[in-house]
């Protein structure tokens, strides 16, 4: 059995010449339905990384109860001395607690490779802020000076948006600043903002002494409880509290999932056409051997045979499309940088990620395509009645 299956597959492979223009059809198509799916997870991994690589499990995040991202926290200058005292709190060498009360505004930027407008987050930090950051470094220009308007950007921004150059002059809202520092988180979430001081952006913006967040250094990731029991204790506080590590991996399933729900539903609609092409394909196939099989089926090859060279056939060209448009993605598309709508409603920017799990998805969904494509042309090779040696 063993024996006529390869000696039927080999058959059918020598004969794909004579169907290069099918099947070269049903490869590129079902490469093209490989890349248009493994593009939209390159982009979900890319940014699922970007913000679950962000963050420690030492730093806690606080925002008013019940608010989903800092936009719609509300916290006051009162509620950060308080947290300034909680237990769990760790202090610097000279004693100051590290807490950081921050906010945000909304500015436009500049897309370097579309030239459209894109929204921004414009932070207002603390002196602790640079401290409650991971791998935090300048890496060109200097700091901000607290009282002035002076910026520094992420090296995100520098990357996907023009006008943020060091020493540059930019316009945000109605207000003038000066960029005087680019810094660099090692390419986390906060790589795609832009500092400055806190009473700058307070004063600028009318926001009294309100701030949207508090970002505090824990003495140890357990003291999270400690501190989360104080809050509940104390009536003036009202918070939600999350180790940073959690808080942004929350962040990311919201943009991660839409990108899904839309590259999936993109893929299965092109599998269809592709499908019916390699079903044209393996049809012509059986077709043009017609003779062949029956000739094979007369000398006491067996249908089984016929039908299992059939698919296999269809199966390697499937495997050959998804290999292709897999290698192409990963060429094109992996470790490019790009930005996205976040859930705070500003720009994201992050690297596309072309995984080894997302290339299996990409290839088993090709030889789906294939088997099902293949499968019906395999049962009529199955069928091919014996007088078909007749056949002129």
């Amino acid at each position: 059995m063993f024996d006529q299956i390869a000696a039927v597959t080999l058959i059918n492979l020598r004969s794909i010449p004579q169907r290069a223009l099918l099947s070269g059809a049903t490869v590129f198509s079902i490469a093209l339905v490989v890349m248009v799916l493994l593009g939209f997870l390159a982009m979900s991994n890319g940014f699922k990384q970007t913000l679950q690589g962000t963050g420690a499990t030492d730093v806690a995040v606080m925002l008013r109860t019940g608010s989903q991202t800092e936009l719609n926290s509300g916290l006051s200058m009162d509620q950060v001395r308080l947290i300034e005292e909680a237990p769990g709190i760790a202090r610097d060498a000279a004693g100051t607690p590290i807490v950081s009360g921050e906010l945000y505004v909304i500015v436009d930027g500049l897309k370097r490779a579309s030239q459209t407008e894109a929204n921004l987050p414009l932070r207002g930090v603390g002196p602790e802020a640079q401290s409650l950051r991971q791998g935090f470094s300048i890496v060109e220009g200097r700091t901000y000076e607290p009282g002035t308007n002076e910026l520094i950007v992420g090296e995100g921004i520098i990357r996907e948006f023009s006008g943020f150059d060091v020493g540059q002059t930019v316009r945000l809202g109605s207000n003038e600043w000066v960029v005087v520092g680019v810094f660099s988180t090692g390419g986390s979430v906060f790589d795609s903002e832009i500092w400055t001081d806190l009473t700058v952006i307070q004063n600028l913006y009318q926001r009294g002494t309100s701030v949207q967040s508090i970002r505090a250094r824990l003495t140890s990731p357990e003291a999270i409880e400690e501190l989360t029991a104080y809050a509940e204790n104390e009536p003036r506080l009202n918070l939600d509290i999350q180790n940073e590590v959690d808080y942004f991996a929350g962040q990311a399933g919201g943009t991660s999932n839409l990108i899904m729900y839309l590259g999936w539903p993109l893929a299965i609609a092109m599998a269809i056409g592709a499908l019916a092409g390699a079903w044209n394909t393996m049809y012509s196939s059986v077709d043009t051997r017609m003779r062949e099989i029956a000739t094979l089926r007369a000398i006491g090859f067996s249908g089984f045979a016929a039908a299992i060279g059939t698919m296999v056939e269809s199966l390697i060209l499937a495997a050959l499309g998804g290999l292709i448009g897999a290698v192409a993605v990963y060429l094109m598309f992996n470790g490019v940088s790009a930005s996205t709508l976040g859930s705070g409603f500003t720009q994201v920017v992050f690297s596309f990620a072309v995984t080894s799990g997302s290339i299996i998805t990409g290839i088993v969904l090709a030889l789906i395509v294939g088997f099902l494509g293949g499968l019906i042309p395999a049962i009529r090779a199955a069928t091919v009645p014996l007088l078909a040696v007749h056949r002129s």
